[in-house]
Order: C-alpha cells, then sequence, then structure tokens
C-alpha cells in the first residue's frame, strides 16, 4: 500500500527517480571535449595521436546517455507524471532555454558585424586579407544571395508552415494530418541540410585565414547544426507519434520541437538578410 501511494503521488509534483544519466552525460561531454582539443590541436599520448579515438568514442557514448535519459522523460510524460504543474515548469525551462540560445546566436552576429563595420581593424590581422578597409575584405568573392540562399529560405520557411499544420492537426486530435506535417517538415530540413552542403564545398572563400570566412562558416554552420539537432527532434516526435504518444491536451515533446523549429526559421532569416544579402551589397559575386 506504501509503495503504491509513493508511485502515485497526491500531488502536482513531480520528484523525479535517481537516476545516473547526469553524472554519466557529465564525464561523456568531459572527454567529448578533451578529445576535441586533443584533436584539433594535433596533440598525442606516448606518440599516438588518440584525439580523434577519445573523441568519436565519447561523443558516441553521450548520444548514447541522451538517448536513454530523454526515454526516461518520455516514460514519465507518458506515465502521468508530467502534471499541468510539471508542464508549466518545463515550459518555462525551455523559454530560458530557447533565450540562452538567442544569446548564442547574437554572439556570432556581433563578431559578424564587428569585423564588417570595423574591417580596417579586423582585417589587418589576418594573413590573407591584408588589402582593403572595406567589407567583404579585396580578393573576397561572396556567395549570390539570390540563388541558393533564398531557395532555403524558401523552404526553411515552408517547413515553419508544415510544423504549424501538423500542430493544428494534433490538437485537433487528426493523427494523419500530424505525421504528415512531421514528415514534410522532416523532408524539408534534410534537404535545407543538402543545400547548406553543396552551398559549404562550392563556397568561393575557406573558413581558413580569412576573418569574412570565418565569421560566416561560424554564423551559418551552426546554424546548420541546429536544422540537423531540431530535424532529430522532430524525427523522434514523428516516431512518437507512430507509436500512439501525444494527446491534444498533453503534447510537450512535440510543443517544444515545435517551438525550436520556429526559433530555428527565425535565425535563418536574420543570416540571409545580414550575412547573405547585407554585406553582398556592392561585394563581387562568385561565378557559378
Amino acid at each position: 500500500m506504501a509503495d503504491a501511494h509513493h508511485a502515485k503521488p497526491n500531488h502536482d509534483y513531480h520528484l523525479v527517480d535517481p537516476s545516473p544519466w547526469p553524472l554519466f552525460g557529465a564525464i561523456a561531454a568531459f572527454f567529448t571535449a578533451i578529445g576535441a582539443i586533443m584533436w584539433m590541436k594535433g596533440l598525442s599520448v606516448g606518440g599516438l595521436k588518440l584525439g580523434p579515438y577519445l573523441f568519436g568514442a565519447s561523443f558516441i557514448a553521450l548520444c548514447y546517455v541522451a538517448a536513454a535519459w530523454w526515454a526516461d522523460v518520455v516514460r514519465e510524460a507518458e506515465t502521468g507524471y508530467h502534471t499541468r504543474v510539471v508542464q508549466m515548469h518545463h515550459r518555462y525551462g525551455m523559454i530560458l532555454f530557447i533565450a540562452s540560445e538567442v544569446m548564442f546566436f547574437v554572439a556570432w552576429f556581433w563578431a559578424f558585424f564587428d569585423a564588417s563595420l570595423f574591417a580596417n581593424e579586423a582585417i589587418q590581422y589576418s594573413r590573407v586579407e591584408h588589402t582593403g578597409g572595406h567589407w567583404p575584405p579585396s580578393g573576397v568573392s561572396v556567395m549570390d544571395p539570390w540563388s541558393l540562399p533564398l531557395l532555403n529560405t524558401l523552404i526553411l520557411l515552408t517547413s515553419g508552415t508544415t510544423v504549424t499544420w501538423a500542430h493544428h492537426a494534433l490538437l485537433h486530435d487528426d493523427r494523419e494530418g500530424l505525421k504528415k506535417g512531421l514528415f514534410l517538415t522532416i523532408l524539408l530540413g534534410v534537404i535545407f541540410t543538402a543545400i547548406q552542403a553543396y552551398e559549404y564545398v562550392h563556397a568561393p572563400f575557406g573558413f581558413k585565414n580569412s576573418i569574412y570566412g570565418a565569421t560566416f562558416f561560424m554564423a551559418t554552420g551552426f546554424h546548420g547544426a541546429h536544422v540537423i539537432i531540431g530535424t532529430i527532434f522532430l524525427i523522434v516526435c514523428l516516431f512518437r507519434a507512430m507509436k500512439g504518444h501525444f494527446t491534444p491536451k498533453q503534447h510537450l515533446g512535440f510543443e517544444f520541437a515545435a517551438w525550436y523549429w520556429h526559433f530555428v526559421d527565425v535565425v535563418w532569416l536574420f543570416l540571409f538578410a545580414c550575412i547573405y544579402v547585407w554585406a553582398s551589397a556592392g561585394a563581387k559575386i562568385a561565378a557559378h
């Protein structure tokens, strides 16, 4: 009787069970960082360059911990532990997380605008872009914003529409509409990533020895990483929808995925307007 009472608390708060995942996640993240540093710096131990192997093994362990930890959260949601009060607190947490992501991208925008508006100071430290005093630096050809970047903008905006369709379908208990909307959003996310990869391969400038290339690839590259993460988030939601998860009144997992995806959409609009369109004004456009 005592065990049953403990399993179903008579209050609105959720006291989580003891879990090994925070500790294991911290250890895996630590060794992932150490492996990445060793790999990038070319450091060796006993003459062996173990950085790539340490990074790979630790990153796989980190992914496993994340999957196991989030599986526990899904089970908590499906077994009734996410009461209205708990859901409210989860929403506060997600809002704060997205706010921190906004500031993360503000840093990359700041770096780009600092280099572009004070080009003399930025370029004089570059070993290649030693001429100019304007932005983009002399000798740098930029991408045409009205070709692949515009296409990717339309694709991402369309994906925001399809994920909204999926959310609307879920609210009206339309399971098929939910699945179709999620599938189309995932497909558009994959297409966006493929086009951006093609764009990177054919970029007329590089990352190394280029303040323009460094700021461009850091801002757009991290956005691309967020698109990949958001796509995985939506894939998990699609599998959960196929298993019958989510109800019109309780679907935090999907709701947060939709919030995250809309955040990715909005960030891309600023990237397109500032880094592609504004920074290419008067610049030499690379030939296709």
